[in-house]
């Protein structure tokens, strides 16, 4: 019997790296190589590593939002109402990321890029400078299903947790209407 350390009862290692909104820890147990294969992350909150709080290094979330314009609508005034949606989407706290220029003269389908866009981004919402962007001048049902929908005049949002499964069907009219 030897009296030196057996080689499962090493003392553990422990490395702590900070970065802005939480620790890196990355621990070793004598029987592992210096280059930590195996860490793993864990956020310690706000608190710095000499104890004190870090007031600075706070993670947040921005929601990602997509502008879509068609140019037989906006026509010269284009710029403007781009404008209009990415000050829209600065007020609300969203991360623009794209702007989706919609010509009817390239025979696409109308909203084909705006999908692609947005599940490639992960997009939380789209804004529009108003309804007559959309084909028939009304906010698609199956757009919200993906989509929240935020209009800049009139300002209102078609939220897709709010909205029931939405079939496209043409506007109802009342009678006599």
């Amino acid at each position: 019997m030897t009296d030196e350390p057996d080689e499962a009862e090493a003392t553990p290692r422990t490395r702590l790296f900070q970065f802005p909104g939480g620790v890196l820890e990355l621990q070793s147990h004598g029987d592992e190589s210096d280059d930590f294969s195996g860490f793993y992350l864990e956020i310690h909150g706000h608190i710095a590593l000499d104890g004190h709080q870090d007031r600075g290094a706070v993670m947040r979330y921005k929601p990602t939002a997509l502008g879509y314009v068609r140019t037989d609508v906006s026509g010269i005034a284009q710029l403007w109402d781009e404008s209009q949606v990415r000050n829209l989407a600065k007020r609300f706290g969203y991360d623009f990321a794209d702007m989706i220029v919609y010509d009817p003269k390239s025979g696409r389908p109308p909203l084909a890029r705006l999908r692609a866009q947005a599940t490639r981004l992960d997009a939380e919402a789209v804004i529009v400078p108003s309804p007559e962007h959309f084909e028939g001048g009304e906010v698609p049902g199956t757009l919200v299903q993906q989509l929240d929908v935020i209009t800049v005049s009139p300002e209102a949002t078609y939220a897709r947790r709010a909205m029931p499964p939405l079939r496209d069907l043409p506007p109802v009219q009342a009678d006599g209407a």
